[in-house]
């Protein structure tokens, strides 16, 4: 039997993206549908054949958990410092690589996008030395101004400013996706606000702004998710205790203790899911809001 066009346009379509499917369902949504299972009951990876259900007593235990809320207020306020931090440093390296007036534009971005390829591991123990009390070169630069500098990871105020520091760090990917936004910004559009007599802030508030909110708004999503799942550095600086007094104590780290230390695998598969209830409805208010202020051209 002879298919049409569009049946024969529809079978390479759905054979083209099957693999991604059955990917997505091997991979993501089973794995997803039996740590809904496990938040059911008390799993222990040390006694599988003892697991038995408990119904939904770990959500209620969640809510009661004071572990629960403070981590998860560490989260926020790590998050509220360290997201406008990375996204305006990243911007900001993206105008300063893009700027035509600068020698060795090149250079610099690799220099910029570098740190990107340290593992996480070895830049968080470099940044450990680096915001050391006795011997960091932070604390040496600051005592050069006769500053009195911090003891950065010891303390439960200036934790979250040395943590931001070590992520401002590797903002190279986000540095590069802003740079291809500003390089696809028409000059047209400058060329035309220079005319009417706009300086640079001008141009930088009614040009640059808009043009690459939407690039901007990609690199939010990222960090947000990225925020919400923070763990590598907050594990390697403390060994997983979450010091000093839990200040530290990131939500994906004290789901990690609870199944890995503890292996109270039910009640950090519940935990996964109320992080992800929480990641799922932040995203979905960010797109509800995107149209106030992302410019989508004729679209919007």
């Amino acid at each position: 039997m002879m298919l049409t066009l569009a049946r024969r346009e529809s079978f390479w379509g759905f054979a083209f993206i099957a693999p991604w499917i059955l990917g997505a369902l091997v991979f993501t949504l089973l794995p997803m549908g039996a740590s809904f299972v496990i938040s059911l009951t008390n799993f222990d990876p040390r006694y599988p054949d003892a697991v038995q259900s408990v119904g939904f007593a770990n959500y209620q235990r969640m809510f009661s958990d004071p572990l629960v809320l403070q981590s998860l207020a560490v989260t926020v306020k790590f998050a509220a410092l360290m997201l406008p931090l990375t996204l305006g440093v990243s911007l900001g390296l993206a105008m300063l690589v893009n700027n035509p007036k600068l020698l060795g534009r090149n250079v610099f971005r690799t220099l910029f996008y570098m740190p990107t390829q340290i593992p996480i591991v070895a830049t968080t123990l470099i940044w450990q030395g680096v915001l050391n009390l006795h011997t960091g070169w932070v604390n040496y630069v600051l005592g050069a101004f006769g500053i009195a500098g911090p003891d950065w990871l010891n303390s439960t105020v200036w934790v979250y400013p040395g943590l931001s520091l070590i992520s401002v760090w590797g903002t190279g990917t986000m540095m590069l996706i802003a740079l291809a936004g500003l390089q696809s910004i028409p000059t047209e559009l400058y060329e035309a606000a220079r005319i009417d007599g706009a300086g640079k802030w001008a141009q930088f508030r009614n040009v640059t702004l808009p043009m690459v909110s939407p690039v901007f708004f990609y690199n939010l999503i990222i960090a947000l998710i990225g925020t919400f799942q923070y763990f590598t550095q907050a594990y390697v600086l403390t060994n997983g205790r979450g010091d000093p007094d839990n200040a530290t104590l990131f939500f994906n780290l004290n789901l990690y203790r609870e199944g890995w230390r503890y292996y109270d695998m039910g009640y950090a598969a519940t935990l996964a899911w109320l992080l992800f209830v929480i990641v799922l409805a932040l995203t979905v208010i960010l797109f509800r809001t995107r149209s106030r202020w992302v410019f989508e051209g004729a679209a919007r």
